[in-house]
């Protein structure tokens, strides 16, 4: 065997082991609290005097 195919060779039993793991992500939704008193007013709304 060469010198070349036997290092190779080596090089990859090393690496068999390794896992490349990427960035993780996690996302959550936003809560959204309406109480029951009826003051919650829309987007838009207040600006125009209906609430």
């Amino acid at each position: 065997m060469s010198v070349r195919l036997l290092a190779a060779l080596a090089a990859l039993s090393l690496l068999t082991g390794c896992t490349l793991r990427g960035p993780e992500v996690r996302v959550k939704a936003p809560e959204v609290v309406v109480d029951g008193q009826g003051t919650h007013c829309p987007p838009g709304q207040a600006k125009k005097g209906r609430c």
